[in-house]
């Protein structure tokens, strides 16, 4: 008999969405957790299992929502207690350990690289996080590899680039007015489209290989003031002025972005995954944002 497929999902933000959506298009069903009795509830009448879950609150039951599971994503980030997930679930998540273990997907960061002036990464590269976000993200990448190593559960890596996508993206922000144009000298950063995250884990899914880490970016990594400026092209608008980083009022949050300035590579995902990105660059993806607004 073949077995069912259903997704886990511990968390359910944009990329989960997605990634959802494009599985139960294939017949697959769908779990997820969110954090308010409201939003189980819209998610229960659009047809996802859901469970109730957050740092201080456990699933009810974990064995029986985990129950049949063929496929786990978390999106969930850690804090200063560690990864919330793990810290409420992991013995849980290792009692699936078996013939029928679930592929496992944790969706982690770039930022774990920290910052090269500019120069290349790769997923070979040592992990040298600039801050406090980067070094929870490496202290939790190796919490759930330790599931791998001591448990053999197949769990992979994904280290995110820069999300944009449908409503999330530069087009939006000009549109809003809300777009700047903030120069550093010499900084680049790289971004992935949310259906390009989507096709990477399908192709996993499909191809898994457990312990692995990968990088899921686009092929250019560029100025943001650029990207501004571009979006403002395509709408037919003149570009906001440029404003030096170090006149720019930002939060302290925003300004830590710029502490990292790297170029990832992504030939992982193409040559091991075959995955054949539908937005190379911001360019393209832009584009089709603007074609479906």
């Amino acid at each position: 008999m073949t077995q069912s497929k259903r997704l886990f999902c511990f968390g359910f933000g944009f990329t989960a969405r997605v990634l959802a959506s494009r599985l139960r298009g294939r017949g697959w069903s769908i779990a997820a957790t969110c954090r308010t009795e409201e939003k189980r509830d819209k998610l229960r009448g659009d047809g996802v299992a859901a469970h109730l879950f957050d740092r201080d609150r456990p699933l009810d039951d974990a064995s029986a929502a985990l129950d049949g599971a063929t496929c786990i994503l978390s999106s969930v980030p850690p804090d200063a207690a560690g990864d919330p997930v793990l810290n409420q679930h992991r013995t849980d998540i290792a009692a699936l350990a078996g013939d029928r273990a679930p592929w496992i997907g944790y969706l982690s960061t770039t930022g774990v690289y920290g910052t090269r002036n500019g120069g290349w990464v790769d997923e070979d590269s040592d992990l040298t996080p600039t801050g406090e976000r980067g070094r929870r993200r490496v202290a939790a990448e190796d919490r759930w590899l330790e599931l791998w190593r001591d448990h053999a559960l197949p769990v992979h890596l994904f280290r995110l680039a820069g999300i944009y996508g449908p409503g999330r993206n530069q087009v939006e922000q000009v549109r809003a007015g809300r777009a700047r144009r903030v120069v550093k000298q010499g900084q680049v950063f790289s971004r992935t489209h949310v259906d390009d995250i989507a096709t990477v884990l399908e192709a996993s899914i499909e191809k898994p290989d457990p312990g692995r880490a990968y990088n899921v970016c686009d092929d250019e990594a560029a100025p943001p003031q650029d990207v501004v400026a571009y979006a403002c092209d395509l709408l037919g608008i003149e570009p906001p002025p440029e404003i030096p980083f170090e006149e720019a009022e930002m939060t302290d949050m925003g300004r830590s972005f710029y502490a990292d300035n790297k170029r990832v590579r992504n030939d992982r995902i193409k040559q091991e995954l075959g995955v054949d990105l539908a937005y190379p660059t911001y360019r393209e993806g832009l584009r089709a944002l603007i074609g479906s607004a």
